[in-house]
């Protein structure tokens, strides 16, 4: 028997990292996937999914930052799987920048995706999160719960997603909905190779960011999402939970 056993998750982000790692635990330990992203790589690691676990999956084109692609992904993934018990806000860019050479685009998409996306998402999903009595699980950032040099846009995102995860927690409290963040450090996953600090950037701001304990993998930070979620993480709500290797100690 596994955690999630018949419980349907809805995963943004699925195509790589860390949410193509959630998508795969959650479906290993029973769960129904509903496997979001842009890229169309969710249709590879849903295809991956099936073959391993024979367990119903579903892959879902989305861009979080649009109401009617969140409206209509979440329309699909009920229809076809039923309404969620899990969602799983792990969809997320970022980059390295001078603050005073980021541009306003550039700005609006990282805020769109990191905070925008799991507004919306959360939006859709209450209905039913309130039906199953599910939970949200929200993947923030060491940069929404610490300055970090280099990513002004970044981090007013993830700190705008502890706030949002502390709000929303706060909100549905009397109403049995769920809601927590975790709070990676540096994780060995493919958006790291926007994160390439400027060539004058200081050593000494960079080394804050780093830990003797290196990068974590994505399934790491899968295995911790994957215990909020399920019933041995009844007792969190409103959590940001880091897991970071010691950086924000």
């Amino acid at each position: 028997m596994g955690r999630f056993d018949n419980q349907v998750a809805i995963v943004t982000g699925a195509g790589s990292g860390i949410g193509r790692a959630c998508a795969r635990r959650l479906a290993e330990e029973g769960a129904l996937v509903a496997c979001l992203d842009i890229t169309g790589a969710q249709n590879e690691i849903a295809q991956e999914i099936s073959e391993r676990t024979n367990s119903k999956v579903l892959a879902i084109s989305c861009d979080v930052t649009s109401e009617a692609s969140v409206k209509a992904a979440v329309s699909e993934a009920v229809s076809s799987l039923g309404p969620p018990k899990v969602v799983c806000n792990v969809a997320g860019i970022g980059k390295f920048v001078h603050t005073t050479d980021m541009t306003l685009t550039d700005w609006d998409k990282i805020v769109a995706v990191n905070l925008t996306g799991p507004f919306l998402m959360a939006r859709e999903t209450i209905p039913y999160l309130l039906e199953t009595r599910g939970n949200v699980v929200t993947v923030a950032s060491t940069a929404g719960i610490m300055g970090q040099p280099y990513s002004a846009a970044y981090c007013a995102s993830k700190g705008g997603v502890v706030m949002l995860t502390k709000a929303l927690a706060t909100e549905y409290l009397e109403r049995g909905v769920r809601f927590n963040a975790v709070a990676p450090g540096g994780v060995d996953t493919p958006i790291l190779s926007n994160f390439m600090p400027p060539t004058d950037a200081s050593n000494d701001l960079l080394l804050r960011m780093m830990t003797p304990m290196g990068f974590a993998t994505p399934e790491e930070v899968a295995g911790l999402i994957a215990f909020i979620a399920s019933d041995e993480g009844r007792y969190m709500n409103g959590s940001i939970v880091a897991i970071d290797g010691g950086i924000s100690v």
